[in-house]
């Protein structure tokens, strides 16, 4: 299994100040900017390219539901999560399964631009929390 960096996702209180941070400061691209009330989401993403990198900045939507609120309020503003592709993510998962690497079953989901995903239990990864995915329509 190949293991590539995908992106890091960045929890922010107000999106339109971040992006502006992130294009005039770091010289970014905002490559999509879009709106998710799926459960357990519930945020708006803004998609970041910066030096070849993305960069997801997340706005939680619903300050009592939404795991960014949950984040911000906990932690502070700041990285949420790194998320690594995946060659097949389905068969990480059985990698996962096998080496006791527990996975939080109800992240499991297709994104907006068709990236497949599960978030591990930062149980199990030291606390960070950690996203796999893959672009099964892409391969």
């Amino acid at each position: 299994m190949d293991y590539k960096l995908d992106h890091i996702g960045i929890a922010v209180r107000r999106l339109d100040v971040s992006i502006l941070f992130y294009e005039n400061v770091l010289k970014g691209t905002l490559l999509d900017r879009y709106r998710s009330e799926a459960k357990g989401v519930e945020s708006e993403i803004a998609i970041m390219e910066v030096g070849g990198n993305r960069i997801e900045l997340l706005a939680p939507t619903n300050n009592t539901t939404s795991p960014i609120a949950r984040f911000i309020n906990q932690k502070g503003k700041g990285v949420h999560h790194i998320a690594y592709n995946v060659n097949d993510l389905d068969e990480a998962l059985k990698e996962l399964e096998n080496k006791g690497v527990r996975t939080l079953e109800d992240t499991l989901r297709i994104n907006n631009h068709g990236r497949r995903l599960i978030y591990l239990n930062p149980a199990d990864t030291n606390g960070t929390i950690i996203e796999y995915c893959d672009y099964p329509d892409q391969n």
